[in-house]
């Protein structure tokens, strides 16, 4: 690929300080200045924000041929024989000037502002200021801070105008709900009377603030950056995996800051995840093991507990009657560690990372896969076959909406409801539950519809079916769950129409939860295991590997469930999991809690299912612990330690390895590097992508696995990226992707006769002891060549059962703020979760008897439930929907996982 730092052939030459430079074309001029290595001083100009020249200070002098004149240089673009001088006495004395009146009415107190010490307003006063100023008369004195947000305080005093704040609330979050208000000299920011910065993104506007106006309620008063330890890692707060800075002090985290990567997160984060720290040493963290003693959880020594939980797991009847749920909350390292110890040590195949509310793993893994830009790209066409990404994957939503508003994406919306892209979209085709697949065959049909398809009109169907048969190049699809009310047979039959009309089609996972991607990468789901490979394809493989694998497919969460509940689950285990809550049937989860035999819980808290384990291991949370996690592109990146994990709390990689020692085994594993050592020699999908290039430069922004799909997603960089990978790097990545198809080859023949070695002592120490007969053998593979990866074969669904007229089918989605542990843990979370209520489109509330605002009676096959009604048009007719795990009223108490939909009845409350 073209090197970045090589000139530009669409270049344009100009001067910058009497050195020739070629900037690109169409390129501002304090962005080439930069590349040039000169800084121009800035307040309102961001990078990833349109320019609105608006704080002046990084005037300079431009000749064009007419003499040299000011100009703000955010708001002017390169042209061939512009000189520009940025030191010039003029230039100076202009910013000497701004800084002055900037300064007139600033309350000068940096010695308490939050800001002090990382403030640009401070540091470019040093740098281009006057060093005096000639204005001594009194300052403006406001009310401070003014809480604009629960999250959010406003010392308007501070403020300089700069319109960051606002134009991001507007342009970049489409919430603008934060604006410049009254005129000249009272000119301030603030909100709309009874209107309160209520959006998921407003922690950015703290972060880019030139000044203390805006400061976080979490952080104020907290530290300083000199106080601050500050180290990179990926939010795990969902599966997006935006980069960020942890800043800790003292042992204690104290905030996050986004940082910009490329292709994920451009720094913008959500406020779940940036006030998501706060969870981390919140009341309640488990510090030390518990252990059921009659009714009640009592303390215990690590070695008692262990114990306890190995003996557990030896005494079950079979292998089958052992089952894992969970594993999306872990890093990769602890995941392979799980699965290694459930599959290889245990033989069960009975493990699910997911709570029956995502897709099917072969679905997520071996669909062809998209990145967050080739879904980007200009000019392209995405179909949105998913939940509301404003709600789940947050900073998804702010590329996509940048996409579509910015450049020219060409948006189709095929959901359960309206979402926060529907205003955006070409077109929103709000589907009954059930019907997403007839409405897939309807839109690539050869001929027009002609008639009503799933609830809409042939006229509808046949506007999009001609945008989708226009589309230039390849369709990517965000596809997820839209409702986890509704089986995702239909979505997932969907979707492999889609792809069979049209077989160049990609697909980006919208699964919610942090690492639920790697921890389905490293095998925690049924049929797989690790490195995208199933279990009869990879059998032979990691049989050579692992001293054993599990015999026949197992079950799901669902299947786990039933069969706990069935009295056939004599072990069950919880990796951060807490289906009593996040499972979509209650009743289901309750009655599969109750009937297993004993429950094995490994957390950071005690939540609504831990309480009710047998044996309680305390985990080692987010910046406890270092390794790696895969977000929803298969993007792999570092998670750094930062803090000490509460008590004696441990990661899961060493609980899972302690676990192996006391049934007779040896995972190999005594670090996370060494973890990871064997996930890269043995996971078909992680060939070739090891920990040194993951932690190295290049691997700065992530590695897409596998290994060729990062050289594919290198190659396709525009040749203008500013900083990204010299032509000599992105080789050496495509070399080694292309090497990793013959690395199997040859380490398979070096390994040959090491691995018969490894057998043959092991047999010698079985023959010495009978107790290490099941000694785990870490050997390389023999010589077999690596299996293929997962390539998602479609099965049909089964249909939904016909809706009868005196029905509503449910619509069940979430929030971003919720009854989940991280939310409620952290304390400028907790209290924001909005509740729900049943919203139904207007054409259905008169045939139905009830008024807007009314308190209805919900009712379905399982449950009971008491709700206000609203009338909202962005929920299909014949449909009704609610919000999941809200205060006050359980949904998921009304869903049955068994059945495709799950239809209500709905009356007024007497």
């Amino acid at each position: 690929m073209p090197d970045p730092e090589a000139p530009p052939t669409d270049g344009v030459a100009v001067e910058i300080n009497g050195a020739e430079f070629v900037a690109h074309k169409g390129e501002l001029l304090i962005e080439a200045a930069e590349r040039s290595g000169v800084y121009i001083p800035r307040f309102c100009y961001h990078e990833r924000m349109r320019p609105v020249g608006m704080c002046r200070m990084c005037i300079v002098e431009v000749d064009t041929g007419r003499g040299p004149a000011l100009q703000p240089s955010c708001m002017l673009e390169c042209t061939p024989g512009m000189k520009v001088d940025t030191e010039s006495d003029t230039v100076k004395k202009v910013q000497d000037g701004i800084l002055e009146f900037l300064l007139i009415n600033h309350p000068l107190d940096c010695p308490v502002c939050d800001k002090g010490g990382e403030c640009p307003l401070q540091d470019q006063t040093m740098a281009y200021g006057p060093g005096e100023s000639r204005f001594v008369e009194e300052k403006r004195h406001k009310e401070k801070p003014i809480p604009i947000s629960d999250l959010v305080l406003l010392d308007r005093e501070r403020c300089i105008l700069c319109d960051r704040c606002t134009r991001f609330a507007k342009e970049v979050a489409g919430d603008p709900l934060i604006h410049f208000i009254d005129r000249g000299n009272q000119t301030e920011v603030n909100t709309f009377p009874d209107e309160p910065f209520s959006s998921y993104f407003s922690g950015n506007t703290v972060q880019i603030c030139p000044v203390g106006a805006l400061t976080a309620s979490s952080y104020r008063f907290k530290a300083r950056p000199w106080d601050l330890e500050v180290t990179e890692s990926t939010c795990q707060g969902c599966a997006v995996g935006c980069r960020i800075a942890i800043d800790s002090s003292r042992d204690q985290v104290l905030r996050f800051n986004g940082v910009d990567v490329d292709p994920v997160n451009w720094g913008w984060l959500c406020d779940k995840g940036r006030f998501g720290f706060e969870s981390i040493e919140a009341e309640g963290r488990l510090t030390d093991p518990l252990v059921r003693e009659g009714d009640a959880l009592r303390p215990a020594r690590w070695g008692d507990a262990l114990g306890r939980a190995a003996d557990a797991l030896g005494r079950a009847s079979s292998p089958a009657s052992i089952a894992v749920i969970g594993g999306s909350q872990l890093t990769n390292e602890d995941a392979y560690a799980w699965a290694k110890l459930a599959k290889g040590v245990l033989g069960t195949d009975n493990v699910d990372a997911q709570l029956g509310d995502g897709l099917p793993a072969e679905a997520a893994l071996g669909l062809p896969k998209a990145s967050i830009d080739q879904v980007c790209t200009p000019g392209g066409t995405v179909v949105l076959l998913a939940p509301d990404l404003k709600e789940e994957l947050p900073v998804l939503f702010l590329r996509l909406r940048h996409a579509v508003v910015e450049d020219r994406v060409t948006l189709v919306e095929l959901g359960a409801r309206s979402s926060g892209l529907s205003e955006l979209a070409s077109s929103s085709l709000l589907y009954r539950p059930g019907d997403a697949a007839e409405l897939a065959r309807a839109l690539v049909a050869p001929v027009d519809a002609t008639k009503e398809v799933a609830g809409l009109s042939p006229a509808a169907v046949n506007e999009v079916r001609a945008l989708l048969a226009a589309a230039d190049g390849p369709v990517s699809v965000v596809l997820g769950r839209p409702s986890v009310a509704e089986s995702a047979d239909g979505v997932v039959e969907a979707a492999a129409v889609l792809l069979q009309a049209r077989p160049d089609t990609r697909f980006l996972s919208a699964l919610r939860r942090g690492n639920v991607h790697g921890a389905l990468d490293m095998g925690l789901a049924p049929g797989l295991l690790p490195g995208r490979v199933t279990l009869d394809d990879g059998a032979d493989w990691y049989r050579n590997g692992w001293s054993s694998v599990p015999e026949a497919r197992g079950l799901d969460t669902a299947g786990i469930l039933a069969a706990a509940a069935d009295g056939r689950i004599d072990v069950l285990v919880l990796l951060g999991a807490d289906p009593a809550v996040d499972f979509p049937d209650h009743d289901l989860a309750e009655r599969g809690l109750t009937g297993a035999r004993t429950v094995i819980a490994v957390d950071t808290f005690l939540t609504e299912s831990s309480r009710r384990a047998d044996i309680v291991l305390a985990a080692a949370g987010f910046a406890e612990k270092a390794g790696t996690t895969t977000n929803i592109e298969g993007r792999v990146s570092t998670l750094s330690q930062r803090v000490t994990p509460p008590g004696t709390a441990r990661p899961d990689w060493m609980i899972a390895a302690e676990l192996a020692s006391r049934l007779g085994s040896d995972l190999g594993f005594a670090s996370v590097e060494s973890v990871w050592a064997e996930i890269e020699r043995l996971a078909p999908a992680h060939a070739g992508v090891t920990r040194e290039l993951v932690v190295s430069e290049g691997g700065a922004e992530g590695i897409l696995v596998p290994l060729a799909a990062h050289a594919e997603s290198l190659a396709e960089e525009p040749a203008d990226a500013a900083g990204g990978p010299s032509s000599a790097e992105a080789d050496a990545l495509a070399t080694q992707a292309a090497a990793s198809e013959d690395q199997a080859e040859t380490q398979a023949l070096e390994a040959e006769a090491t691995a018969a070695e490894a057998e043959a002592t092991a047999t010698d120490l079985a023959d010495h002891d009978g107790e290490l007969a099941d000694q785990t053998v870490s050997a390389e593979p023999a010589a077999l060549p690596r299996p293929e990866l997962l390539c998602h074969v479609h099965v049909a669904a089964s249909p939904a059962p016909p809706l009868d007229a005196y029905s509503l089918r449910l619509v069940a989605t979430r929030k971003l703020y919720d009854l989940g542990t991280q939310v409620q843990a952290a304390s400028s979370l907790s209290g924001l979760a909005p509740g729900t209520e049943l919203r139904i489109n207007p054409y259905d509330f008169e045939r139905l008897g009830v008024a807007d605002h009314d308190r209805v009676v919900v009712r379905s096959a399982r449950h009971t439930v008491t709700v206000p009604v609203a009338a909202d048009p962005g929920v299909p007719r014949g449909a009704a929907a609610l919000v999941v795990n809200q205060p006050e009223v359980r949904v998921t108490d009304l869903i049955d996982a068994t059945v495709p939909v799950t239809d209500l009845r709905i009356e007024t409350a007497r």
